[in-house]
């Protein structure tokens, strides 16, 4: 059967990289395999592997970074706690989407998310030597346990598709009552599935975080990109439910990267709650010579990781929130368009056969947005990447992220106008394939 990609070009490209096969590649190094397949062959693929913004960056991002660059940010050393401006748009922003109250002083600048969660990781397992390891609730990104395996840190997980709503609670206590659970961390929405954690559920979370000391980590790169949610008719103002209002320790991550499309400058905002960064432990002196969970991460884990973020960069962010606070500044109009494309995709892929993996919220579908995960009848995740890239066509396999199923995790960002006839002859030569 004829195909875009001969098996034995993937093949080849998978002993170079030293991994046995598709299934075990990162994100990244399913990238470059893609481009190596693209170079040789001189075609065009879908790429549902990678979720780069397929948007412009943020103008009022771009302008607010260049005015600061003008004015001569680029020779000054930026403040480890961050920039003035920043922080205080990070709390109001908080407080205006999320309806939490977070102190400017513990909104400190990251560089990405990545080093939020890296940093956070570092020092929440360091708390309390009887707590070595973080509760994953996944499905979830799967460098965010790379991490943790880097740092030498324990870790459990569990899927929690089968766990919603009332079934939760028992689940998250199986694992928190051993003791040894430092914190949960989650997405929502969740990268990769798009199911979103409802109120009484994140009540749940915050409140058995409470009784066994856990921290909460929430992963909020898609924060408000719920697109069945309207927003605050008293605000005008999107909204986001979050763990905040039941958890006591809690650290809200906030990247640029998707909602501003400012994946390039690589800026976020971890936004400590007042309780926690306040929090002392001895565990943390003896590890880090400081007591204080705000001081460690700031004065011993930023610093080292990085020494700050861009200054610049840290401007542009300011803006973007300021000007969204304000509601002078629709950004979720603009990313609107992700849940567009994947309507559009999601009805390529039922006219040949695809399902979606993870269709249900709760009782309700899983919306459409950013990503979104596809299976074709039984067959394995590894089988129908390999399939498919023989086809053009890419994603990462579901088993990646901690799902207990069986598929492909695809991402919408990527797709440009041409794609979507490109993708309906992609797929039909892979029904050609398989059948």
């Amino acid at each position: 059967m004829n195909t875009l990609i001969d098996r034995a070009l993937i093949e080849g490209a998978l002993h170079q990289m030293e991994v046995g096969s598709v299934e075990d590649l990162s994100i990244r190094q399913l990238v470059s395999l893609v481009k190596k397949c693209e170079q040789a062959t001189g075609e065009e693929f879908i790429h549902f592997e990678i979720g780069v913004p397929g948007l412009p960056a943020s103008k009022v991002g771009v302008e607010a970074q260049k005015r600061a660059l003008d004015e001569g940010v680029a020779s000054v050393y930026p403040s480890l706690e961050g920039e003035p401006e920043l922080k205080e748009a990070a709390s109001k922003f908080v407080r205006a989407i999320i309806g939490a109250d977070i102190a400017p002083a513990h909104c400190i600048p990251t560089v990405g998310s990545m080093q939020g969660t890296f940093a956070s990781l570092m020092a929440v397992s360091a708390l309390d030597k009887r707590k070595d390891t973080i509760l994953y609730i996944d499905p979830g990104f799967p460098v965010q346990k790379t991490q943790a395996d880097v740092l030498g840190i324990r870790r459990e997980a569990f899927d929690v598709y089968n766990y919603r709503a009332e079934k939760l609670a028992p689940k998250l206590e199986e694992y928190l009552s051993t003791g040894r659970i430092a914190a949960i961390l989650y997405s929502n929405p969740n990268n990769p599935s798009w199911m979103c954690l409802t109120e009484s559920e994140l009540r749940t979370i915050g409140e058995l975080a409470n009784k066994y000391e856990a921290v909460v980590i929430e992963d909020l790169a898609y924060l408000t990109m719920d697109f069945r949610k309207d927003v605050n008719p008293a605000t005008g103002l999107p909204t986001q439910v979050s763990v905040t209002p039941w958890a006591k320790d809690y650290i809200l991550l906030m990247s640029a990267s998707k909602i501003f499309s400012y994946a390039g400058e690589r800026i976020a905002v971890a936004c400590i709650s007042d309780h926690l960064f306040a929090r002392k432990s001895e565990d943390l002196r003896e590890r880090f010579g400081l007591p204080s969970f705000g001081n460690v991460l700031v004065h011993r884990l930023v610093y080292t990781l990085s020494s700050g973020v861009s200054h610049s960069a840290q401007m542009a962010l300011a803006e973007m929130l300021r000007r969204a606070t304000e509601g002078t500044y629709n950004y979720r109009e603009e990313v609107r368009e992700y849940a567009l494309r994947t309507e559009r995709i999601r009805e390529i892929l039922s006219r040949h056969g695809f399902h979606l993996v993870y269709d249900k919220d709760v009782d309700e579908p899983v919306g459409s947005g950013f990503f979104f995960t596809i299976g074709y009848k039984d067959m394995k995740g590894g089988e129908l990447l390999e399939k498919l890239l023989q086809c053009g066509v890419s994603g990462i396999v579901l088993a990646s992220t901690g799902s207990d199923y069986e598929g492909i995790r695809a991402c919408s960002s990527a797709i440009k106008p041409h794609h979507y006839n490109l993708l309906d002859e992609r797929l039909a030569m892979f029904e050609n394939l398989v059948e």
